[in-house]
């Protein structure tokens, strides 16, 4: 995984300075304050920047816990997702099982059926003794004659006691797949209510992490260096990713251009069309959101190699996929991640649950595509 950015906090608390000491100049020629009045606001001055950097440190422990929570999160919830397929995987097995056991029931009264029937045959052709036949042989044609059926009855008869017993083995070994599947069935139930207790308590610890959060940021200064701050992250971790596996590039990837409006969505659920509006201050979204139910698939929107996948500060847990030639998209929000970078990818494939990391109070995919960095219009390229 990718180290964490460590954005420089006082550079920014800096800038939002900078523009409260040019408003105070401003105010100090136009009312001509004394040396006495500019030291006053010197001071203030840095009390500000330093309530600035003190709060962004803060909001800094508290992102740092709310990664710790999240990961655990994600962790739970992707063991909880890989039980549920084994339930499904299980009880389809099962239910399998359940019909072949009724094929061999019914294969056994059908070979019951048969063998009761060349008894009554055997018991209709006469009152034979083989003993007194072979003494007294003086027809000698008709005892020809029923040693041969004898000897037909009787490799009839063993060929259906044969298949008989066959069934009845296989029969005891679905029998006991089917004790081994239940008992496994119930494993995975309980398995399945502890990890859900477990996800339980660890969300609630994250909405604690979050609240914090949100407390140490109100202003709106520290809402513009949050996201600044996010932005630059998501930038240099994209662009070390792609250093590291440009190298170890083997799969052939064609791009997105012959295939805008025709791309696959990314998630089921409402769409929020906010590319190019205004987020905070001058901060555009470049991206859409689509809301949508928790652990719910995230798929590829198309062929491509993973990226990066990772925790990122702002965005929660992330997946950024490599369509080839510049074309990129990004995945944010996640609960966990299934894919890691590195690995190839087909469109429609899942490689996230949809959740809420990042800080989101309710359940939502973060979508991006960008064309060598630039982002673009994602609704453009969808197919809708």
């Amino acid at each position: 995984m990718l180290n964490r950015i460590q954005p420089n906090i006082s550079t920014l608390s800096r800038i939002f300075c900078l523009a409260w000491i040019s408003f105070s100049l401003f105010s100090l020629n136009v009312h001509g304050q004394d040396s006495n009045d500019l030291q006053s606001i010197q001071q203030q001055i840095k009390i500000k920047q330093a309530e600035l950097d003190r709060q962004l440190a803060e909001a800094k422990k508290l992102q740092d816990s709310l990664q710790k929570a999240e990961l655990k999160i994600a962790t739970t919830a992707k063991s909880l997702n890989s039980t549920q397929e084994s339930l499904r995987d299980n009880q389809q097995q099962q239910k399998s099982l359940l019909a072949k056991q009724q094929e061999y029931l019914a294969a056994l009264e059908q070979q019951k059926s048969a063998l009761a029937a060349q008894i009554r045959s055997a018991y209709m052709t006469g009152n034979y003794d083989f003993a007194k036949m072979l003494l007294n042989q003086q027809d000698a044609a008709n005892f020809e004659r029923t040693i041969v059926y004898y000897q037909y009855l009787n490799k009839a008869r063993k060929a259906e006691i044969d298949s008989f017993n066959l069934l009845v083995k296989e029969l005891q070994s679905v029998n006991a797949q089917l004790i081994d599947k239940q008992k496994e069935l119930e494993d995975l139930k309980s398995r399945q209510v502890k990890q859900q207790k477990s996800l339980a308590a660890q969300q609630v610890e994250r909405e604690n992490t979050l609240s914090r959060l949100r407390s140490s940021i109100q202003s709106d200064e520290l809402k513009i260096a949050q996201l600044q701050i996010n932005e630059k992250n998501l930038m240099d971790a994209i662009a070390r990713a792609q250093a590291q596996v440009e190298a170890k590039q083997n799969i052939s990837l064609t791009g997105l251009n012959a295939l805008k409006g025709k791309l696959l969505m990314p998630a089921k659920g409402q769409l929020r069309k906010m590319f190019g509006r205004f987020r905070q201050g001058q901060i555009k979204w470049k991206g859409i959101v689509i809301y949508g139910s928790v652990g719910s698939p995230v798929v590829a929107i198309h062929d491509a190699k993973v990226l990066y996948s990772d925790w990122l500060r702002g965005f929660g847990l992330v997946t950024v996929l490599d369509h080839g030639n510049g074309y990129m998209s990004l995945y944010g929000h996640n609960q966990a991640l299934l894919k890691q970078a590195g690995e190839t990818v087909s469109a429609g494939e899942s490689i996230a649950l949809l959740g809420q990391s990042g800080g989101q109070s309710r359940p939502n995919l973060y979508f991006e595509i960008r064309h060598k960095g630039k982002p673009v219009n994602p609704t453009s390229w969808l197919d809708l």
